[in-house]
């Protein structure tokens, strides 16, 4: 049976060109390879494929396979492996190339895994090369504890990260995958986490098509393999038998060719929980005609044998099931000649190198957002600071810096540690948890900081306390926050800090925005860590001691209270986020600090190139004034004319550059028009509106340096 597995994988070396079946042999097209081996499986056979937990066909040489896995930021539940930033603190770099090289070293320790199972005929949940990332959803409202695994609140930021990270998962081979991503949870999915099994979201198609579905548009385009259903409805239909949302816009209108998987047990959840069908039978029918093709649960493997059998499905049905599947399992090489396949050969050495280890701190480093820096008490010079203490129960924990579907890493360097490490042996740094997350009567370390030069305090939010529905165990609302407020013991802390009158450094720990107005009186320096990964600690101290400029950007918007927001199950746009959102903020979407300074300048004004796709083309020089050399990330909105709906403003490039102090860097961009169209509900198409537009270009959403309006008139 150990040959029989090995043999599934790998083709049988040797074997005459003439007896190799057409399925396994890649001189043939997929399609041909396809449909040779739908001609050898038996009914029963085709449907035990289309389960997260494929069964194995012996007869044909065909191993069980586990497509369920997870790569949020590294190979998550599978051991060993480099842990990057979380999604959200990806997003807060706005840099794409480096999220494409995260992803890509992701992809690389996922095939060293499965080259080494594949090897010993093992077949181990988390050990595959099919990922269920990333998660693409828009994050509309801080109270959504999953928020930490998307990119933010905006659809252009989110699709521009997201394509890059789906672009480094799959690899640039033209025959072969380097590992399946999935683009999740489609769609209108962002909490509440307590009613997602049975949630109803009410969405018109405008705010459907420009806000949630923009960036699985862009996703679908780059060639992203997998799109999972999620668990909600919307407008009364389940997310997993949508047919207007999988079949109208996701096969049809968009031309999707990869394959459909469920959100786990999300097929239950329609008859049992959404209570829209009658029986598992009917909904199994309904999933494969609707154009399921994978099942996270054993649904499908147990139901469509009686929808079959019931004339509810017909062989045809269940072939259109499995092709995208076997399609999916073919670029993966899964049926070839290992010899074929450029990735076969990646091995352990690949896991954790150093390079992954680098990327890994530059990550950190550049997604970590300097939120206020009074009197320029950033950074720290060693030269005047001789003790430091570093207090808080996030300072030394591996959850604070690990997040959510997260791997094991050999290197986890916490705050503690990494500011221990940099301040040296000269420095005298004591580290002391001081306090809990809910005792506000006992609190430790604040002698010992009044006797320090200075106080690093690390607080916040951990996995625990916000996250996905039964993982977050501490949260007290099914993972999603009740307010924005961090434990009222970390306040207590940091109150009791301010009294020594010495300086105060917070370290913010979190998944996204939290209430800066209750910190903010008692820190004289705050920066925002997101869950940095395994490298958080280093890439903290090289900021605080100035190795580094902070340069990480905020991809959601700072709000002073939950009050200033909609109702959280309310799905409309309106009012939500900076695109409309006009109310003040604490913090707006964008906003990062800097050690240096910038400044913009124009070199050539927005103009448009009449072409086969007209676009705006524009350039600007940004000079580094300051004294230090630094990354600037500028910023592109657009303002659209004054029609009803329209965003207050709206993200269309971004560009993160590296300037030296004191020289100066030309950026060019080129904003095609298509991406300022807008859904029109009326006649249910886009529509570039005529009228005058403002091109926007700052350090944040509403830090704008230049602005120019612009007349659009094109038909």
């Amino acid at each position: 049976m150990l040959i029989l597995i090995v043999t599934c994988f790998w083709c049988i070396h040797g074997e005459a060109q003439d007896t190799i079946p057409v399925f396994r042999n890649s001189d043939f097209s997929i399609d041909q390879r396809i449909n040779d081996l739908l001609t050898r499986l038996t009914t029963t056979e085709k449907i035990s494929l289309l389960g997260f937990r494929s069964k194995a066909v012996p007869r044909l040489g065909i191993a069980a396979y586990n497509w369920w896995n997870e790569g949020l930021h590294g190979v998550a539940r599978a051991g060993k492996a480099t842990v990057f930033p979380q999604a959200i603190a990806l997003a807060a770099t706005f840099n794409d190339k480096l999220v494409r090289e995260v992803a890509d070293i992701i992809s690389t320790e996922a095939r060293a895994k499965f080259n080494l199972q594949a090897a010993n005929g093992y077949n181990q949940q988390y050990m595959g090369l099919t990922f269920w990332s990333p998660n693409i959803n828009i994050l509309r409202d801080p109270r959504w504890g999953r928020g930490q695994e998307t990119y933010g609140e905006d659809p252009y930021l989110t699709a521009a990260i997201g394509t890059a990270f789906v672009k480094g998962m799959q690899g640039n081979d033209n025959a072969y995958l380097k590992t399946a991503a999935c683009a999740k949870h489609f769609a209108v999915h962002s909490g509440p986490e307590g009613q997602r099994h049975s949630f109803n979201a009410v969405v018109d198609e405008k705010d459907l098509r420009e806000t949630y579905l923009y960036a699985f548009k862009k996703l679908v385009d780059a060639g992203v393999e997998s799109v999972m259903c999620a668990y909600n409805r919307i407008n009364n239909e389940p997310c997993c038998t949508n047919n207007t949302l999988l079949k109208k816009i996701l096969r049809e209108e968009w031309k999707f060719k990869g394959h459909i998987v469920t959100d786990c047990w999300a097929l239950e959840d329609i008859w049992k929980r959404h209570k829209v069908m009658n029986n598992s039978v009917e909904v199994a029918a309904a999933a494969v005609k609707a154009g399921i093709n994978l099942d996270c649960s054993n649904l499908l493997q147990d139901d469509i044998v009686n929808a079959y059998k019931q004339k509810m499905l017909t062989t045809e049905d269940i072939d259109s099931a499995l092709i995208p599947l076997l399609r999916t399992s073919f670029h993966l090489g899964l049926y070839n000649n290992k010899n074929r396949n450029p990735y076969s050969s990646i091995g352990e050495e690949s896991i954790h190198t150093q390079k992954a280890i680098d990327i890994a701190k530059k990550a950190a480093q550049q997604s970590i957002v300097l939120m206020k820096n009074d009197n320029a008490v950033l950074p720290l010079d060693k030269n005047k600071i001789h003790s430091l203490a570093v207090l808080g129960p996030n300072a030394a924990s591996l959850d604070a810096l690990l997040a959510n579907y997260h791997g094991i890493s050999p290197a986890m360097i916490t705050y503690a540690e990494g500011i221990s490490e940099a301040a040296g042996p000269a420095i005298a740094v004591q580290y002391e948890q001081a306090v809990d997350y809910s005792d506000t009567n006992h609190i430790g370390g604040v002698w010992m900081a009044g006797e320090s030069d200075v106080t690093v305090v690390v607080i916040g939010l951990t996995p625990a306390l916000e996250g996905e529905d039964g993982d977050a165990f501490l949260a007290p609302n099914n993972g999603d926050k009740i307010s924005l407020n961090i434990p009222a013991a970390h306040i207590k802390l940091l109150q009791l800090l301010k009294k020594n009158g010495k300086p105060v450094i917070v370290v913010i720990t979190g998944g996204g925005a939290v209430n800066i107005d209750q910190i903010e009186p008692y820190a004289d320096a705050i920066l925002f860590a997101w869950y940095a990964g395994e490298q958080g600690g280093t890439a903290l101290a090289d900021i605080l001691f100035g190795n580094i400029s902070p340069s990480g950007r905020l991809p959601v918007t700072f709000y002073h209270s939950l009050s200033d927001l909609p109702a959280y199950d309310n799905y409309s746009m309106a009012g939500r986020t900076y695109r409309y959102f006009n109310g003040k903020v604490k913090y707006p979407f964008g906003y990062g600090l800097s050690y240096t300074r910038f400044l913009y300048q124009w070199v050539q004004k927005p103009y448009i190139i009449n072409a086969e796709k007209d676009s705006l083309f524009f350039s600007v020089i940004i000079n580094n004034t300051g004294n230090m050399d630094a990354d600037e990330v500028v910023q592109v909105y657009i303002g659209y004319p004054n029609i009803e709906r329209m965003p207050v403003k709206e993200l269309k490039s971004f560009e993160r550059i590296f300037i030296k102090r004191g020289e100066a860097q030309t950026i060019r961009f080129g904003i095609p028009l298509s991406e300022l169209q807008k859904w029109n509900d009326e006649a249910h198409r886009w529509e570039l509106y005529k009228g005058q537009y403002d091109i926007m270009i700052g350090a944040s959403s509403q830090d704008i340096r230049l602005d120019v309006p612009v007349k659009i008139n094109i038909d």
